[in-house]
């Protein structure tokens, strides 16, 4: 036996804490002799969805072969979407797990509790919907009235207990204006003020450290001129301002042809060869294109997210990396590769079709679970359509329930039609011809290309470049007849066995301009 509690972030006021829950369930599991309760498991968050801690446990658990009865005090306590429930239902089942209430004649060990479930599932969803929708009408007539509607406080004003309207944070409002004052008089970048801040040593309202994005938010808040905005409802001068409208003003022209810049430089991102290809060893976030202007010329870099983001105060410390060397390295590499590629692409394909096989049998096995959800969910759709025509049901229920029915249907679809591309597709070695032809085709780009066909060209043979301890890894995609050329192809199939290679070691210090 398992016992599963959750409380609610809206059940500070309902009787259901955990505790109560604990000593609802022991009482329970004690009036059932031979009932002995072998772990438990909970969690303090929402029932909307299923990512919750305690109850991936408790379904790690029930795989493990712990207990063979999950527990739980209310069904809502375990799941309020009907979809959702019933997925987690699967599972149990699957590993021969009984799902009961303490308090419902919900019982999965028969047929009688089966059919509860699925109906008082219906009703959890339903009230959720009605609380959703009770919480969105409040805090639109809070906003209304110019009180703060609710949500995470604006840096620079707490919410006043007994107003409910924001009033100026006397630590934090002075820390606002010096933000709109480095951006709007001494001309600041974002990530330059947050730098600044955390060079202070001050936090922001989470006490963590400033982010660029995070000042961006900041710049863009109507709250600072003293101004409600909630969905379609606009109260001006609700309250006490901390910045003048002249400023905020500025702040939005200056944000506004900053932002042109960015748009700009984003449409050139092929001067970067290996953006989306380059993952931080430390932090897992992608490398980026940046640089640096020096005395006498620009100096390129790939640098972590982190690191651009958060600057010198960013808890990542991976190195810049010199873009020029890292992009002329690996198209060489690339190159290189191609000169005698055919014997290592015969072993790497006769290794993929050995994997294929091994894992054959999970695909076509998941592919016909797929293909009896994707019938179940047509079936539910029918049924709802069935009882909104007949009158039992009002468009209020059924119509965001077929919404989202639609949803999970087109989802389960597109992972059916993957699962059958990729049990009737067999990797094949490419044709010396193909090969022949991206070796000129590199040859060509290397000796007279634009950079943009240097960047397809990567894009199109590496899955990704590795930073390793040893040196750089470039894992190469397996080719297939139409990868290259003709340059406007798609690259290749990205579902094809990588293929590695080795080169030098780039130096991990950068050039400093």
């Amino acid at each position: 036996m398992c016992l599963y509690v959750r409380r609610s972030t809206d059940d500070e006021h309902q009787p259901f804490s955990l505790l109560a829950q604990r000593a609802a369930l022991d009482k329970y599991v004690k009036a059932h002799p031979g009932w002995v309760i072998v772990c438990e498991f909970e969690d303090d968050a929402s029932g909307a969805t299923t990512d919750r801690p305690g109850l991936k446990k408790a379904l790690d658990a029930a795989k493990a072969g712990m207990y063979d009865v999950l527990l739980v005090y209310r069904l809502d306590r375990f799941s309020r979407s009907v979809a959702d429930l019933l997925d987690l239902i699967k599972v149990l089942e699957a590993a021969n797990v009984r799902f009961s209430s303490a308090t419902e004649p919900i019982d999965t060990g028969g047929p009688f509790g089966r059919m509860m479930l699925q109906l008082l599932a219906v009703f959890a969803e339903f009230e959720r919907n009605i609380i959703i929708d009770r919480v969105k009408s409040g805090m639109t007539a809070k906003a209304s009235k110019g009180q703060w509607a609710g949500g995470t406080r604006p840096y620079g004003y707490h919410v006043d207990p007994d107003t409910q309207r924001l009033v100026p944070h006397p630590d934090e409002a002075p820390i606002l204006r010096d933000i709109f004052r480095l951006y709007t008089r001494d001309r600041h970048g974002t990530r330059a003020i947050a730098t600044e801040l955390n060079a202070r040593g001050v936090p922001n309202r989470t006490g963590k450290k400033w982010s660029g994005h995070t000042i961006n938010r900041i710049l863009d808040n109507p709250a600072y001129v003293g101004d409600i905005a909630y969905r379609d409802i606009l109260v001006p001068d609700a309250h006490e301002a901390l910045i003048d409208r002249d400023t905020f003003r500025r702040a939005q022209e200056i944000a506004a042809a900053r932002g042109d810049v960015q748009t700009q430089r984003a449409m050139s991102d092929s001067d970067y060869y290996l953006t989306r290809l380059l993952t931080c060893p430390q932090c897992g976030q992608r490398y980026i294109g940046t640089s640096a202007k020096g005395r006498t010329r620009r100096y390129r870099y790939y640098t972590c997210f982190t690191r651009t983001r958060y600057g010198k105060h960013a808890t990542c410390t991976a190195p810049r990396l010199p873009a020029d060397d890292l992009d002329r390295m690996i198209l060489r590499a690339l190159h290189d590769f191609y000169t005698t590629a055919e014997p290592v692409l015969a072993a790497m394909i006769e290794r993929a079709r050995t994997q294929r096989d091994s894992t054959s049998d999970d695909r076509r096995a998941e592919h016909a679970a797929i293909a009896h959800q994707i019938t179940s969910t047509e079936n539910a759709i029918a049924r709802y359509h069935t009882a909104f025509e007949n009158g039992t049901m009002d468009d209020a229920t059924a119509g965001p329930r077929i919404r989202e029915l639609r949803q999970r249907l087109a989802q389960l679809q597109a992972r059916h039609t993957e699962l059958e591309a990729d049990l009737t597709a067999q990797p094949t070695l490419p044709s010396p011809g193909t090969v022949a032809r991206i070796r000129d085709h590199l040859s060509t780009i290397m000796a007279s290309g634009s950079a943009t066909e240097r960047k397809a060209a990567i894009e199109a043979l590496i899955a990704e470049v590795q930073l390793t301890d040893q040196g750089v890894v470039p894992v190469f995609k397996i080719p297939t007849d139409t990868t290259m050329p003709p340059p406007e192809t798609d690259g290749g199939n990205p579902k094809e066995p990588p293929v590695r290679t080795m080169v030098r070691s780039v130096g991990r210090q950068g050039l400093e301009p």
